[in-house]
């Protein structure tokens, strides 16, 4: 007998890695809270399994390269100073 179902795997697409939001947290060196919070509010697409979320590996790549796409270094709010050192010869 020839079992056919051992080819139909080779076709099935391959699921993405599903991270739960401690490793989100871990990976992006943030508090769990927080990584729930940016979930909640839409910045981090997440899917919900159960009770609980889970975040694609691509899913996160994608937050983490549109916060380099949208950061900018602060400008410098030291100013220069430029300080009057006193001469004795001056009246």
């Amino acid at each position: 007998m020839i079992d056919n179902d051992v080819h139909a795997h080779d076709a099935s697409p391959v699921l993405p890695r599903l991270l739960t939001l401690k490793e989100v947290a871990s990976i992006l060196r943030i508090h769990p809270r927080t990584a729930y919070r940016l979930v909640q509010d839409g910045t981090l697409v997440a899917i919900r399994v159960g009770t609980q979320w889970r975040v694609t590996e691509g899913a996160l790549h994608e937050y983490v390269s549109r916060g380099w796409r949208h950061w900018r270094p602060e400008p410098s709010r030291a100013k220069s100073r430029q300080y009057i050192l006193p001469f004795g010869d001056e009246e």
